[in-house]
């Protein structure tokens, strides 16, 4: 064990800034194989023609490695090998974090008025995930304003262990993406086994098969969290060369989008005026105006009381029959 900590392990004593440092991004001699590149030492590589020699503690250390450090030159950018923390598992790669610039960028963002969604779409971070980075970071700033101590060595050791998504540096260029933001999220009218005929000449499309899982469900194109980017895809498609189009196509969405969430926060405020609270020492009870009428014709209407608990679907039920026994 000594052997390698003097050996080719004096290679993590030291970590190198910016990097994830895992075993199999070195050879067994403890050299960086990504640094070695024959061709552009700016690019990752997994051979090379480096020539390795000794350190004076007899430690076998990457003379490309030690010219990059000393000219000054980026250590090359880590390769999809290069993030595997466990050797003897291959499969297993590490997954980016935001880097603390991206959070901070993401915060900067909100902060002046930018929405959501499109926060998202010019990071191309999460909706859910940009969300999530705001709140925690509002309450990071509260905590330094009330001088509390926050555990950011802890945050600063864990971040340096992990790969990272940096933010953008000019504002003009595409964003390094962090994530898919665009998945079609599974709604739960489309978990239930069905089958449905149609006839040869229909034109059955997306719409139509959302129309069978459920009346009211949308298509495909419509859920997905980023529909717009459909929409200013088809405007650039139809208009090549006309940029103007697609800007003006893009403000009309965000235009639309504003007046969505200001209807949306006038209904959050009518339905908390409306509600009766009661507040004591320990709780908050609030109550509500319910009419029985409001249940719907089968009595399970989704505005309704006791909706929330749903009856579970009867399609993989024992006895019940799964085909089709006409055709409409």
């Amino acid at each position: 064990m000594y052997r390698w900590l003097n050996g080719p392990g004096s290679a993590f004593k030291d970590p190198l800034p910016g990097s994830t440092n895992y075993l199999n991004a070195y050879d067994p001699a403890g050299n960086l194989i990504r640094a070695r590149t024959r061709s552009d030492p700016t690019l990752g590589g997994r051979r090379g023609g480096g020539d390795d020699v000794e350190s004076a503690t007899g430690a076998p250390r990457n003379n490309a490695l030690e010219q990059n450090v000393a000219s000054g030159k980026p250590i090359p950018m880590e390769t999809h090998d290069d993030l595997m923390p466990f050797p003897m598992n291959r499969l297993f790669r590490s997954q980016p974090v935001l880097s603390e610039e991206l959070r901070d960028e993401i915060h900067k963002m909100v902060q002046d008025g930018m929405s959501v969604r499109t926060v998202s779409e010019k990071l191309e971070v999460d909706m859910q995930r940009v969300g999530a980075v705001y709140r925690l970071k509002t309450i990071e700033h509260q905590w330094i304003q009330e001088g509390k101590k926050l555990a950011t060595p802890y945050a600063r050791a864990v971040n340096e262990m992990l790969p990272k998504t940096p933010a953008p540096s000019n504002p003009k260029k595409r964003a390094v993406p962090h994530e898919s933001i665009n998945d079609l999220p599974v709604h739960s009218a489309t978990t239930n086994q069905l089958f449905h005929p149609v006839s040869e000449s229909m034109h059955f499309n997306r719409t139509s098969a959302a129309k069978v899982f459920a009346r009211n469900l949308l298509p495909a194109e419509h859920r997905i969290p980023h529909p717009e980017m459909v929409e200013l895809a088809k405007v650039a498609q139809e208009h090549r060369g006309r940029d103007d189009m697609v800007i003006n196509r893009r403000e009309e969405l965000v235009k639309m989008e504003k007046e969505l969430l200001d209807a949306k926060q006038e209904k959050i405020k009518a339905r908390e005026a409306a509600a009766k609270k009661i507040e004591n020492s320990r709780w908050l009870f609030r109550f509500e105006e319910i009419k029985a009428e409001s249940v719907g014709k089968d009595g399970r209407a989704r505005w309704g009381i006791g909706a929330r608990y749903g009856v579970p679907p009867q399609d993989r039920k024992k006895g019940q029959i799964k085909i089709p026994t006409r055709v409409g």
